[in-house]
């Protein structure tokens, strides 16, 4: 379990770091697109079903392998297709289920 947080920690970095690439034009303008509108979303759809199986909620859980789906099935259809834009709805879906799972500090 430990060692699963750490891998999906680890993707989520590596995601952010291919957003952040894409975002200030590090590369090539190919590059750059491949970074930020494919790999950025592929990543972060693995790290969703990493962390599925850690939420305590099994409709959460569901929901969360949908919202990795999204993510990566929306990245690998070409980004002129309409569709493509699920990738974005995966990305919050799994945003808001990660928040919603946590659990509250209130004493």
């Amino acid at each position: 379990m430990k060692n699963q947080q750490t891998t999906q920690g680890v993707i989520s970095i590596i995601a952010l770091i291919c957003l952040a690439a894409g975002w200030f034009n590090l590369f090539s303008p190919e590059i750059n697109n491949l970074l930020s509108r494919k790999v950025f979303y592929i990543l972060i759809g693995i790290s969703f079903f990493l962390q599925a199986p850690m939420l305590s909620n099994k409709n959460f859980m569901y929901a969360m392998y949908g919202a990795a789906a999204l993510c990566i099935i929306g990245a690998l259809f070409p980004p002129e297709w309409k569709i493509s834009g699920i990738k974005t709805l995966g990305v919050l879906g799994g945003i808001i289920l990660s928040f919603s799972n946590r659990p509250s500090y209130r004493q």
